[in-house]
């Protein structure tokens, strides 16, 4: 069973079918894993290791095992996702006793595939800074090296995906948050198209919010799409047209595509030497599959968009703060409240309706002059990130009287990429195809037009055979570790 750190979720899935294991001994074997590794790392927020033993037994006792997911275990973010009956707190101290009353749309998903929820998983105080360090709990360290951040705002499922202890883990992203951490600790994050997965019951939070999951292998982050894409009841829009499978588009490789390639963050800005040589190195091993790869990138205003999606994510802030003051029927106190959250809130109250108006509107035509780029591409390869995972501290507020939203610019220096695809709406996704002679992971950024995840799930897969990362593991392992 210690080879199960070493399985992704599909394999491990294939063993309860076959009879090799039970979903209760994977269910058993991941909370070990949990208890054994979380002390390291610090990711875990709510163990739910009896919640996880019944679905499990109950998979075994049924013999529910239709799909390929089932009895695979797998972390949920305490971000967006609920669960009824369990503590969710987005790593604020104003949520620290709040207790879901439902499951959200997305964890009824996840169980109607079979997938057996152990835990929770630490976020940013609201998901809103690109590392995973909220007063509440304290950071989670990064498997390749605990002083350094796993990235964020998911980083504390991506530091669990990349230490084995689950091979799947739920995540989000408003500007980046399943890319960046995928990129800082090595494995693979896919942002889908706007919409793919339902929001419910939450709205579209300023059209820049998506949820899907970090895996190891491109195939787990294709089948878990394939088991929760699609509209909600009442959705205010839904995703173009999707692929039959997403899962089985990862089983051959596409055909030859276009494939356009930039290491220039669109607003401008520095990029570290290891961050494009990963993106170069990329476009010729592209090239070597038979693909038509040149250099170029999509032609726009992207300074005057970057501006306006930071207008709009501020709004998403204040609505976000504002809309669970009214449910808990009261303000936050003074401390309860991170300075960053309430400098980026307030900026957010400070802009007019007619302005936020005006700043969906540029995004809109971002989106169109990315549209018009994929008109004569397939595929768009970046960094993820300019520069390499950063120590953890990297991202504190400076000390009072100092501005607290100087962090939101040290942030957008090193995510100038990531979130150009939360404003225009397409499926991106970080590919972890190279690492530093230190041994630091450096994630490789791919994006197609809108509604075209098949695509870049195919390609992704043909990339993953072609450089395979898998067998690279990091110093806590919990494959290496086992007792």
């Amino acid at each position: 069973m210690t080879d199960l750190a070493l399985a992704d979720a599909i394999s491990q899935a294939e063993l309860v079918r076959a009879r090799a294991a039970s979903a209760t001994e994977l269910a058993q074997a991941a909370i070990e894993r949990v208890q054994r590794i979380d002390p390291a790392l610090n990711f875990l927020v709510e163990p739910l290791f009896e919640q996880a033993l019944v679905a499990a037994r109950d998979i075994d006792r049924s013999g529910r095992l239709a799909g390929p997911l089932a009895g695979a275990p797998m972390l949920v973010k305490d971000h967006l996702a609920t669960i009824a009956g369990v503590r969710h707190t987005e790593g604020s101290r104003f949520l620290r006793d709040h207790v879901a009353t439902s499951d959200s749309e997305l964890v009824r998903r996840y169980r109607r595939a079979g997938l057996c929820l152990v835990g929770t998983a630490s976020t940013p105080e609201f998901a809103l800074l690109s590392t995973t360090e909220p007063e509440l709990y304290g950071p989670t360290r990064n498997p390749w090296d605990t002083a350094l951040s796993p990235g964020g705002s998911s980083g504390a499922s991506a530091a669990a995906v990349a230490a084995g202890v689950v091979p799947v883990a739920h995540g989000n992203d408003s500007g980046g948050s399943l890319r960046i951490p995928a990129s800082c600790c090595g494995v693979f994050g896919l942002k889908p198209t706007r919409a793919r997965n339902s929001l419910a019951p939450y709205g579209d939070v300023g059209g820049i919010w998506v949820e899907h999951v970090i895996t190891r292998s491109v195939r787990d982050s294709a089948a878990v799409l394939d088991a929760t894409c699609g509209p909600a009841v009442g959705d205010p829009y839904a995703a173009p047209g999707h692929a039959a499978s997403y899962l089985a588009r990862t089983e051959s490789d596409p055909p030859a595509l276009r494939v356009r390639f930039s290491v220039d963050p669109p607003a401008g800005g520095d990029v570290a030497a290891e961050c494009a040589t990963a993106v170069r190195r990329a476009a010729e091993l592209c090239a070597g599959l038979g693909h038509d790869v040149a250099e170029a990138a999509p032609e726009h205003d992207w300074a005057a968009a970057e501006a306006a999606f930071l207008d709009v994510y501020a709004a998403s802030c204040a609505a976000w703060l504002d809309g669970w003051s009214a449910r808990l029927g009261r303000e936050p106190a003074a401390d309860e409240v991170e300075p960053f959250t309430r400098a980026l809130a307030q900026a957010g109250r400070r802009l007019s309706a007619p302005a936020l108006l005006g700043a969906m509107a540029r995004l809109q035509q971002a989106g169109r002059a990315t549209g018009r780029f994929f008109e004569h591409a397939d595929v768009l390869l970046t960094p993820t990130l300019a520069e390499l995972p950063p120590p953890l501290g990297y991202f504190d507020p400076p000390p009072a009287p100092g501005d607290p939203l100087e962090v939101l610019a040290r942030d957008a220096r090193f995510t100038p990429f990531t979130w150009v695809a939360n404003a225009t709406g397409q499926p991106a996704a970080s590919l972890p195809l190279h690492w530093t002679g230190e041994g630091l992971p450096v994630g490789v950024m791919a994006s197609t037009r809108a509604g075209g995840e098949g695509t870049l799930l195919a390609f992704a897969a043909q990339l993953e055979r072609a450089c395979p990362w898998a067998a690279r593991r990091p110093p806590v392992d919990a494959a290496a570790t086992a007792a």
